[in-house]
């Protein structure tokens, strides 16, 4: 199946501005969620390890979409179950591709390649020069955010880019999905299937290294505030913006990484962190903005 971003464009008039404004809060929502439950779930790792923490993170995600979306399995069709197969594909692989490299060639570069996902998305959609300026500036400020390092571990710059691969097909499977089952039943059956692919491999690792409640806690935690509320959430915000805007915004995540550094962790910025920061922001902005003037015509 090809999908064009311009399927995935709503008809003229839609998004309205109030419904552009409202998924600018949505995707807000959602990366602040996906950050905190991010940091949560990394206290569970010395206990049970990344593996064990995005099992336990797809088990929650499943049990809490399935009970909110409540999809109707048997009356789905076969064109509907490849888009569902396809994002519990997505779901199963993203973030322990992204866990993983991050393990091996550190937290910076592994953002960093995860971000040429929706940026790919961003650009590939542009139809007007101001969507691309604003993709291509946040470019240079994830950079500065997230300073990545050289590395020789091909293995995990190839994880990175495959879990970029898969942010990408989130957006454009999770609009879609969006666009062709009623509510969240979509949502909600990939879950399903993701969380059960995950029963195996988690009880592997849980047999390996037995969880303490406080470690089973934090995954929870991660599993509701990372998996369950961003996959809703982001479903129903793809329904009121473009792909290609969601895509540029996604570059706000590091910048909600860095305040919840500061929050939770104490860390410090620096002017040149506080810069990028502003172009980040006012990048995203401008194409707000833009968007709204185009959906004003």
């Amino acid at each position: 199946m090809t999908t064009s971003l311009e399927q995935l464009t709503p008809p003229a008039g839609v998004p309205s501005r109030s419904g552009r404004l409202t998924g600018v809060v949505m995707m807000l929502g959602s990366g602040l969620s996906t950050q905190v439950g991010a940091s949560v779930g990394a206290l569970a790792f010395p206990v049970i390890g990344p593996v064990g923490v995005v099992a336990v993170r797809q088990w929650v995600a499943g049990l809490v979409l399935v009970a909110v979306g409540r999809p109707n399995l048997r009356a789905m069709t076969a064109r509907q179950w490849r888009l569902v197969l396809g994002l519990a594909a997505v779901f199963a692989v993203m973030n322990l591709s992204l866990y993983t490299a991050i393990a091996r060639i550190g937290l910076g570069l592994g953002v960093t390649l995860e971000f040429l996902g929706p940026l790919a998305v961003a650009l590939l959609g542009s139809r007007r020069l101001v969507d691309l300026v604003c993709a291509l500036a946040v470019v240079p400020a994830v950079l500065v955010l997230t300073r990545p390092e050289a590395t020789t571990d091909y293995l995990g710059v190839g994880l990175g880019l495959l879990a970029a691969l898969c942010w990408a097909c989130y957006i454009l499977l999770n609009r879609r999905i969006g666009l062709e089952l009623p509510g969240v039943q979509g949502v909600g059956a990939a879950a399903a299937v993701s969380g059960l692919a995950y029963v195996p491999i988690g009880i592997a690792v849980l047999w390996q290294h037995p969880p303490t409640p406080a470690a089973i806690l934090y995954a929870v935690a991660a599993g509701v505030l990372s998996s369950a509320v961003p996959f809703l959430v982001d479903l129903l915000t793809l329904r009121r913006v473009p792909a290609q805007f969601f895509g540029v915004f996604m570059s706000v995540n590091p910048v909600l990484a860095a305040l919840v550094g500061i929050v939770v962790l104490d860390q410090r910025l620096g002017p040149l962190d506080w810069s990028a920061i502003g172009v980040i922001v006012t990048a995203n902005a401008v194409a707000l903005s833009a968007g709204r003037r185009g959906t004003s015509h």
